[in-house]
C-alpha cells in the first residue's frame, strides 16, 4: 500500500513560526520583569540599570524606599542549591542594602580560623602557596529517602560540605579559584533504607584541586565512607612555614623550629542542653561555630534602639551573599569538570540564564 505524499508544514511546525515564537517569548518576558541584574546601587537604595527601571523591584511598585527602615527583612540562611538560586538571593538583598544579607558558614566564626587568618596576615607562614583540606566522616545519609540522597536536590558531600571550605580558603588567604579539576563518586547508590526503586545519586566522596589568585595551590579530600572519629582539617603551606587547623584547635611550625607548636585550643563546651542525638547529626566543630556566630549576631543587635538597625563590626568576617554566588559557582565548576574530566575554569554568574535558551540553542542546531 502507497503512502500519501507527504503535504506541505503546518503552520505551527515551519521554521519561520518557531522563530517568531521564540522571539516573542524572549521580548514578552524582557518588557514585563525588566533587566535582570541591577547595574547600580546609588544612594537611597534605588536601583537603576541600562536598559531601565525594573518593575518587580520594591521601589518601582511603590512599596517604598528600600533604605528606609522597617521594610523588608534581614536574613542569615543557609547556602543556595543552585548558581541560579544563588544569584537570585544577590539580586534581591541588593534591593536592601542596608539590611542584613549573610550566608551562615559557620566556620568563619571558629576562634582557630580566625586566628589563623590574622597569623596569615602577620607573615607568620610568609607568601602563601598551598592549601591542603581533609574531612573524613561516616555516611551522610540519613535513616529514610531524603534531599541529601539526590544531587539535584543540594546533596552530596561536595554541596554540604565541600562548599564552605572553598569559602573559607578563600576568607583565609583572600585568593579566589580561577580554574577547578575535580572527581566525584557515589560509592553507596543503596542501602538498608533506601533500596527498591530508590537510589543515591549525591556523592559521598569527592577530590577537588583548586588554582587560585596569585598562584595559590588547593587540594580538598572529602570522604564520607570512613567510620570512627570525624576527622577535620585545614592546613596552610608557606614560604616561611604552616598554619594547620585540626579540629577547632590550631597550631603552627616555622620553617626554623623543630616542632609544631600550639597556638590555640578551643575548650568550648555546647555538650550540655543539648539532646544525644544533636552531636551525632551535626560535627561538634561545626555546633561551635554555630555558637560563635549565634554570639556574634547577639553583640551585632544589642545595643541598637530600634532594634532594626545592626552593628557590622561583630559580623564582619561572616560570608555575604556574594560569597555565597561565588561558592556555588567554584561547585558547579567541578561537577562540570567531573563531567569532562579536564580542568573547568569558575565563572561567576553576572546575569540569570534565559529560560529560553535551551529552545534557541535547539533552532541554532537545526539551522532554522
Amino acid at each position: 500500500m502507497r503512502r500519501p505524499p507527504a503535504g506541505p508544514p503546518l503552520p505551527f511546525q515551519s521554521s519561520r513560526f518557531l522563530r517568531n515564537q521564540a522571539a516573542r517569548s524572549r521580548s514578552l518576558r524582557v518588557g514585563l520583569r525588566g533587566p535582570r541584574v541591577p547595574a547600580s546601587l546609588p544612594l537611597g537604595g534605588r536601583v537603576a540599570a541600562e536598559t531601565g527601571p525594573d518593575p518587580w523591584s520594591p521601589v518601582q511598585r511603590g512599596t517604598g524606599d528600600a533604605s528606609m527602615p522597617g521594610i523588608g527583612k534581614n536574613v542569615v540562611c543557609e547556602k543556595a542549591a543552585t548558581s541560579v538560586d544563588a544569584f537570585r538571593m544577590v539580586t534581591a538583598s541588593r534591593y536592601y542594602p542596608q539590611l542584613m544579607s549573610l550566608v551562615g558558614n559557620v566556620l568563619r566564626f571558629l576562634p582557630a580560623f580566625v586566628r589563623m587568618k590574622q597569623l596569615i596576615a602577620e607573615h607568620y607562614v610568609g607568601a602563601v602557596m598551598i592549601c591542603d583540606a581533609r574531612i573524613y566522616s561516616g555516611s551522610l545519609l540519613s535513616p529514610n529517602y531524603g534531599w541529601i540522597c539526590d544531587e539535584l536536590m543540594g546533596g552530596g558531600g561536595l554541596h554540604t560540605m565541600g562548599t564552605y571550605i572553598v569559602d573559607l580558603l578563600t576568607h583565609l588567604t583572600g585568593r579566589r579559584a580561577e580554574k577547578v579539576h575535580g572527581l566525584l563518586k557515589t560509592f553507596v547508590r543503596q542501602n538498608a533504607a533506601i533500596r527498591g526503586i530508590r537510589h543515591v545519586t549525591s556523592d559521598d566522596f569527592c577530590f577537588f584541586q583548586m588554582l587560585m589568585g596569585g598562584g595559590v595551590c588547593s587540594t580538598v579530600t572529602l570522604n564520607f565512607n570512613m567510620p570512627g572519629a570525624f576527622v577535620h582539617e585545614v592546613m596552610v603551606v608557606g614560604s616561611a612555614g604552616r598554619l594547620v587547623a585540626r579540629g577547632a584547635d590550631l597550631y603552627g611550625q616555622k620553617n626554623s623550629a623543630t616542632q609544631e607548636e600550639l597556638l590555640l585550643r578551643d575548650s568550648l563546651a555546647v555538650g550540655a542542653g543539648l539532646p544525644e542525638q544533636g552531636p551525632q547529626d551535626v560535627p561538634l566543630l561545626y555546633l561551635k561555630g554555630m555558637v560563635y556566630m549565634v554570639q556574634a549576631l547577639r553583640q551585632s543587635f544589642q545595643g541598637q534602639g530600634d532594634r532594626r538597625t545592626w552593628d557590622h563590626t561583630p559580623v564582619s568576617m561572616a560570608a555575604s551573599f556574594e560569597d555565597g554566588l561565588y561558592m556555588q559557582s567554584v561547585v558547579d565548576a567541578i561537577k562540570k569538570s567531573s563531567r569532562s574530566g579536564e580542568w573547568e575554569a569558575v565563572e561567576v554568574l553576572t546575569e540569570e540564564p534565559d529560560t529560553n535558551q535551551n529552545l534557541c540553542e535547539a533552532l541554532q542546531r537545526n539551522n532554522l
